[in-house]
């Protein structure tokens, strides 16, 4: 397995993501800039963090799988948020559990973080995504 991910005694818990990944594989695959939007480049789920996150996701997995790989072979997530607020978390992770299955997402997840910001490049555009993957 190229991808080891771990959270070592004594670091915060509960958290539904490992504090730790170790990629030992040579091939990185770099994913980013996934957003709400289908095939077309129309925009899916408008005003919508929860459906925004699903499209976002799936993007993501489709960007991976582009290159061989799965969730499994992720070592790091990123999410970027617009207008962020604490009261959003619900709608978020909302999002990630109606897709989880559906792409592989693992559980517990790979080292994540959420970032929130002012604005993306589109005004409609509510959540973005990064994800770096490991494959031999």
């Amino acid at each position: 397995m190229t991808v080891q991910l771990l959270t070592p005694e004594g670091m915060f818990q509960p958290v539904p993501y490992h504090h730790v990944s170790i990629g030992t594989g040579s091939r990185h695959v770099h994913v980013a800039g996934q957003i709400a939007r289908d095939a077309d480049g129309k925009p899916v789920a408008t005003g919508d963090l929860t459906g925004q996150v699903v499209q976002a996701l799936r993007n993501t997995a489709r960007g991976l799988a582009g290159a061989g790989a799965g969730f499994s072979d992720v070592v790091r997530l990123r999410f970027f948020v617009t207008d962020w607020s604490p009261e959003k978390m619900d709608d978020f992770l909302a999002g990630i559990e109606a897709v989880a299955e559906e792409i592989g997402f693992p559980r517990p997840w790979p080292p994540v973080s959420l970032i929130g910001i002012d604005y993306l490049f589109e005004p409609d555009v509510l959540v973005e995504v990064e994800a770096y993957a490991v494959l031999d």
